[in-house]
């Protein structure tokens, strides 16, 4: 293994009113952010997604392994092809393979399994997680923490795409292996999520719904 070269660390540090009033102006931003499923199909400048894709890529991670892949999507027939094979698993989900207890939950934010936006939308982001990685000779290196490491990737992803004035909704159908077989992706990589990311639809809504407060969400000791 190579030795890792150590360098000196980059750290701004604020008074601590500044600390405040920055970590309140950050929670007031992110409050708005809002899970979206009417979009427009308003075309985003590819500059703005690959900014946001490389604050994704500062994410902590294990061992520096770096375990992810991002798929850009916004060929409109390569969305379409998605948008069929997503909403194939989506019918079979919510006519036979989801609990009851499950359907209730989902019932008052209106969701079924037409998917309109995964073509709408002008980009689909493929989160792929790569179990191993592969040296340029071939070897399989295996990677550590991934789910963990790739959650939290998307997590910056999220946050850079909502900052840079654009919304989101993260779409899970069950099993998305059709992707890596649309994608063209290799045997190392799983899919972790599907992101749909533009501009709101002019008539956009959102169901009425709260967050937790900070006392059911945290404990101090």
């Amino acid at each position: 293994m190579s030795e890792i070269r150590f360098i000196p660390l980059e750290f701004e540090e604020f008074p601590s009113e500044d600390m405040a009033r920055r970590a309140e102006a950050f929670y007031a931003e992110v409050r708005r952010r809002r899970t979206v499923r009417d979009f427009s199909d308003r075309p985003v400048a590819r500059q703005v997604i690959e900014s946001c894709l490389r604050a994704a890529g500062t994410a902590p991670n294990g061992a520096n392994m770096q375990p992810w892949h991002f798929v850009v999507v916004s060929d409109l027939e390569v969305k379409r092809r998605i948008r069929l094979a997503a909403e194939e698993e989506e019918k079979a989900f919510y006519s036979e393979r989801a609990p009851q207890e499950w359907l209730e939950a989902l019932a008052p934010l209106g969701t079924d399994w037409r998917k309109p936006f995964l073509e709408i939308a002008p980009y689909l982001i493929a989160v792929m997680a790569q179990s191993y990685s592969l040296l340029p000779s071939g070897k399989k290196v295996k990677n550590y923490y991934v789910q963990e490491s790739v959650g939290i990737a998307v997590g910056f992803l999220i946050a850079a795409l909502h900052h840079a004035g654009l919304a989101t909704l993260t779409h899970t159908p069950s099993p998305m292996g059709f992707l890596n077989e649309i994608l063209n992706r290799p045997a190392n990589e799983r899919p972790y999520l599907l992101l749909v990311v533009g501009y709101p639809a002019a008539d956009a809504s959102v169901p009425d719904i709260a967050k937790k407060p900070l006392d059911e969400i945290a404990t101090f000791l």
